[in-house]
């Protein structure tokens, strides 16, 4: 089947496949490394494998333009954070063989990164970045992966902690710009994305329905999504449409920019000043967003109802925006109080136990 023979002081081995031969050095001068190595090739090749040769020729470099390949043609919106994941990769792995690829060597870029300060979140994006590559040159055919190595994953704490109390919300509305009244009481209501917001224009609006809607493709999730709007909100979009009649250039967007020419790019000055003369210390755009899902939970509103009002996929997700406040436990101790009160004096098995289940059953 195969047979040994050197070139200088090195071993090398010669083995078929399908009846093509394969050559490959051992690196070593020992003639019982040459043996083993020959045992192995023609094991794996019995079990119908790929000889580990193969898998030698392929590099890191090669399998991440095949995921960002893949990225591409599946349209993919978190291709943008793929790429930046694999320019860190790339610093540690560029042109390393896939063999080479080991749980030691990924501890070892974990270190790395941890020392130029990155947060866990990140580096668990770039490990995950590797995996679904080597996933990748797994499943294809010839395979380009023999085995994808255990990549292990930090721990993060990525509980959303930023919310907004109602006080807060009407604090901070009445110290911003009129144009961003309107935008930021959609938000805290609806609990929509940034860009969804920023982004929305009329023709996703339907006022006599009280409607507004993304298609499917135009969420993060690529589901669509239906929002009904409350009383304030139709009067709110119903002034926007009203101005939106008086101005010179029609625009598109329900929420044009402050002199009504175009979209709205950036509120960050204004939001920061606002921030600062309502007194509520420092707060994210996002907050609204994890301020919708907990108040929908507290209005009583089904979580599965919120979550497709919110445009939550996926359970684990909303769990995180879904936050309980100091004021939510401060609740529960005054409710669990309450009920405590009402149960003075009853005690299982006493004359007044079963005088409430006689009545009870004379009731019945």
């Amino acid at each position: 089947m195969g047979m040994i023979y050197t070139r200088g002081n090195v071993y090398w081995i010669k083995y078929y496949r399908n009846g093509k031969p394969y050559r490959e050095s051992t690196r070593s001068n020992k003639e019982a490394d040459a043996k083993r190595l020959l045992r192995k090739r023609e094991g794996e090749i019995s079990e119908g494998k790929l000889p580990g040769v193969y898998f030698d020729k392929v590099r890191f470099d090669e399998l991440a333009e095949e995921m960002l390949t893949d990225y591409r043609i599946n349209n993919r919106k978190s291709i943008v954070r793929a790429e930046i994941s694999i320019e860190h990769l790339k610093k540690h792995f560029e042109g390393v063989r896939i063999t080479q690829i080991t749980t030691p060597r990924i501890k070892a870029y974990i270190e790395e990164r941890l020392a130029d300060k990155a947060a866990n979140a990140t580096i668990n994006n770039e490990l995950k970045a590797l995996k679904r590559m080597l996933n990748l040159g797994a499943k294809q055919t010839p395979p380009k992966v023999d085995r994808v190595p255990y990549i292990p994953m930090l721990k993060e704490n990525n509980v959303r902690q930023g919310f907004f109390e109602h006080g807060d919300f009407l604090a901070l509305k009445d110290q911003l710009p009129e144009y961003l009244k309107g935008l930021v009481t959609f938000a805290y209501k609806s609990g929509w994305r940034k860009e969804e917001i920023f982004s929305l224009t009329w023709d996703r609006v339907d006022l006599n329905g009280g409607i507004v809607r993304l298609n499917a493709g135009e969420t993060k999730n690529d589901e669509s999504r239906i929002f009904y709007l409350d009383a304030e909100l139709k009067e709110i979009f119903k002034q926007l449409q009203e101005d939106r009649k008086k101005s010179e250039a029609i625009l598109p967007y329900v929420f044009p920019n402050r002199d009504k020419s175009g979209k709205i790019t950036d509120i960050r000055k204004a939001w920061k000043s606002a921030c600062k003369d309502a007194k509520i210390g420092t707060r994210l755009f996002h907050d609204f967003r994890r301020t919708a899902i907990r108040n929908m939970v507290r209005a009583g509103i089904p979580e599965r109802v919120a979550m497709m009002i919110s445009g939550h996929k996926t359970r684990t997700i909303f769990e995180r925006y879904n936050i309980v406040s100091e004021d939510d436990l401060i609740v529960a101790s005054q409710r669990q109080a309450a009920y405590l009160e009402t149960q003075t004096g009853t005690v299982s098995g006493t004359v007044h136990d079963f005088t409430i289940k006689k009545e009870a059953s004379n009731g019945s």
